[in-house]
């Protein structure tokens, strides 16, 4: 695997980083801001908006640029954001600067998981895929912690300016480690490149993604109260479990990064079908510590960790371009906007234990994009005919030589 792929990963992990920071951080924000804890949870709402509406709107304004120059361009404009938050001393101007933020990410998701695919091997592609994509698996396992560690220690402000800090090495690494490539423009240009859109089986794709993430961010956006108030926890043990948590996605996306080039459809229904089991099971046994905890790990194998997958199966129902990686980023990150929201209005009616029913019924959705193009493909399969045996496989008649004998 090229080196290069592994910089493009710090980029991601900075912007996940970013993305995650106001969640650790809610009290000390609303202190500073002279707001309450739920406008500062708006922040995180207007991030992911701002990540879904502009990102793609951004990668188009950068479409004709080589990959690299896009991708410190759009550290720029993250760097202003964050800076601008870190300087912030009202609230609607930590809205804007959260807005920047947002929309710079999405773009370099964007365009970063299109030149990773274009720095790997063909047959290395979902491999490349899922290092790419661990910048955002370790944003979750590392990126919140020592985010909201910093906050805790030196102030909220200091939380951005270490962000900014981590955004320039990434940045660096980025001009020194990163090669330059030249764009290669669809011929046609952007009008042409946009047909790609009119393709059912891309929307299809990419709102499988959506409910893919929706599942596992319904769960996941409410872990702190259901662990507690549900479980029985301390508060002091959650931040353990969630590293565990992270640590289980890490793993996932490792597994699911191999598997992606050659079997992305089948790991998506499999995956899909796991969360499922897991989320169910984990709404009815989240009473009970060792039976919750090992659904909550079983989430996080099988939730975001596939990512690999669905990267891929949306770029072979399009192409490779940043402007379709983008998009499908946008129905990414509606997922993250589905699924915590909803599930917000289902603890308010049914309680805790709701938005994990909630995440089973959007995994059941999700399976349903699935299931019927991976019946079609093993259908076509069985009728296709065998291909003819190859010479050497007939062994010594029609004159063949065996394998293994001396002139074979």
């Amino acid at each position: 695997m090229a080196r290069s792929v592994y910089v493009l990963a710090l980029g991601i992990f900075a912007m996940v980083t970013s993305e995650f920071v106001v969640a650790g951080l809610m009290t000390q924000m609303a202190e500073g801001l002279g707001a309450t804890v739920s406008q500062i949870g708006y922040l995180i709402t207007a991030f992911a908006v701002a990540m879904t509406v502009g990102g793609p709107f951004l990668a188009v304004a950068l479409a004709r640029l080589p990959p690299r120059t896009a991708l410190l361009w759009l550290f720029a404009v993250f760097l202003v954001g964050n800076v601008l938050a870190a300087l912030a001393t009202g609230y609607l101007v930590m809205v804007l600067a959260r807005m920047i933020t947002g929309v710079a990410a999405q773009a370099f998701f964007g365009v970063a998981v299109s030149l990773g695919v274009q720095l790997a091997r063909p047959e290395m592609r979902g491999r490349a895929i899922a290092v790419v994509m661990n910048g955002l698996m370790l944003g979750t396992l590392l990126g919140l912690p020592l985010s909201t560690l910093v906050g805790e220690r030196f102030g909220w402000r200091a939380a951005f300016w270490a962000i900014s800090g981590l955004a320039l090495v990434a940045a660096l690494a980025t001009v020194l480690g990163v090669p330059r490539l030249e764009r290669v423009a669809p011929a046609g240009g952007l009008r042409r490149e946009m047909r790609v859109f009119r393709r059912p089986r891309l929307w299809l794709a990419m709102t499988t993604s959506t409910f893919v993430i929706g599942a596992t961010f319904s769960a996941f956006s409410y872990l702190h109260p259901i662990l507690t108030e549900v479980t029985g926890f301390a508060t002091g043990t959650v931040p353990l479990l969630l590293i565990a948590y992270g640590a289980a996605t890490v793993a996932g996306n490792t597994v699911v990064g191999r598997l992606a080039d050659r079997y992305a459809l089948p790991v998506l229904a499999l995956g899909l079908a796991l969360n499922l089991l897991f989320l169910s099971g984990f709404a009815l046994l989240a009473d009970v510590p060792a039976p919750a905890v090992a659904f909550l790990l079983g989430i996080g194998l099988v939730g975001v960790t596939m990512n690999p997958a669905m990267v891929t199966r949306v770029q072979r129902a399009g192409n490779t371009s940043p402007l379709v990686n983008t998009v499908h980023s946008s129905f990414i990150t509606s997922g993250v906007i589905i699924g915590s929201s909803l599930g917000g209005i289902a603890i308010e009616r049914f309680g805790l234990r709701a938005p994990l029913w909630l995440g089973t019924g959007l995994a059941v959705v999700g399976l349903a994009t699935v299931l019927p193009e991976l019946v079609r493909r093993r259908a076509r399969a069985a009728t296709e005919p065998a291909p003819p045996p190859s010479p050497r496989a007939t062994g010594p008649q029609h004159g063949t030589v065996p394998a293994g004998c001396p002139g074979g």
